[in-house]
């Protein structure tokens, strides 16, 4: 089983978890930047976390064969705080670096007006740059939170299927699979959606433009539990397609319409068309 975690936040993760990964299957992540944890108090701070997650990041990953690839922006949490929006003004210093693939996490956190102006502001940005956008659910008021979303996204011109909408559930499936957007859907031990929940979501649903992240960040989560869900899928009798396509070739094929996805050197021999994202197999398993 071949992995491609894209959603998982390793900053806050250990060279541990980065070796059971790489055991378990996982050979790629992509890494969004997101809120620490407590306040950051200048938009400096942002420039030294966006230097790791394109630097120190990869590298450490890189240590267990594993690719890291990363997307930036001043996070929903963050927007509302007047210290940090200049952030906004850094953003294309980064948006040019090979190993972002996207724009993210944007979004809503409690839907304020600030968060309404910044998330605009970097949907603007990805069409700007000719990158996918990577976009954060409010963790309350989902439904609420979901159509104003998909309103902003509608409203930003960007194209429906270069956005993944993250974060869902039941409640919201729908909505975002009638938008055209990609779905995201993050795995955790007690919250958000479970592999047994995911299961009956993709037999539902389907697996295309289905998305299966981990999210694991510095509270209770577990970058493991891709290959749990995978796992769980195989039980109630999909097949190994099935959950390749899921757990590799979707995020493959999203994250590749930034022309930057390079997977070549990794032991699942695939590599990615830059001109049509398209992924390019050249043997393995």
């Amino acid at each position: 089983m071949r992995i491609f975690d894209p959603h998982i936040h390793m900053t806050s993760r250990t060279t541990d978890d980065y070796e059971r990964m790489a055991a378990a299957g996982v050979r790629a992540v992509v890494e969004p930047s997101f809120w620490l944890g407590q306040p950051r108090t200048s938009a400096a701070s942002f420039t030294d976390y966006f230097d790791s997650l394109i630097g120190w990041e990869p590298f450490r990953a890189g240590q267990f064969g594993v690719r890291h690839f990363a997307t930036v922006a001043l996070n929903p949490k963050e927007a509302n705080d007047p210290r940090c929006r200049p952030v906004l003004d850094l953003l294309p210093r980064y948006l040019d670096k090979d190993a972002v693939v996207a724009v993210g996490e944007i979004g809503y956190d409690s839907m304020t007006p600030e968060e309404d102006e910044a998330f605009a502001a970097q949907l603007a940005l990805a069409v700007a740059y000719d990158l996918p956008a990577l976009v954060h659910t409010p963790h309350r008021d989902k439904a609420r939170g979901c159509e104003r979303t998909l309103a902003v996204v509608a409203e930003s011109g960007i194209d429906a299927g270069r956005v993944v909408v993250d974060h869902l559930n039941e409640v919201t499936v729908k909505l975002v699979r009638d938008s055209g957007c990609w779905l995201g859907f993050s795995i955790y031990p007690d919250t958000k959606m479970t592999p047994e929940r995911m299961v009956e979501l993709l037999r539902e649903y389907g697996t295309e433009r289905m998305l299966v992240n981990s999210a694991a960040d510095w509270g209770r989560s577990d970058p493991l539990l891709t290959r749990a869900t995978g796992e769980a899928m195989l039980s109630a009798g999909f097949s190994d397609d099935d959950v390749d396509q899921v757990l590799w070739r979707n995020p493959v094929e999203f994250y590749g319409q930034s022309g930057r996805l390079d997977l070549s050197d990794l032991d699942v021999a695939e590599k990615v068309d830059p001109q049509t994202g398209n992924s390019i197999l050249r043997g393995g398993s």
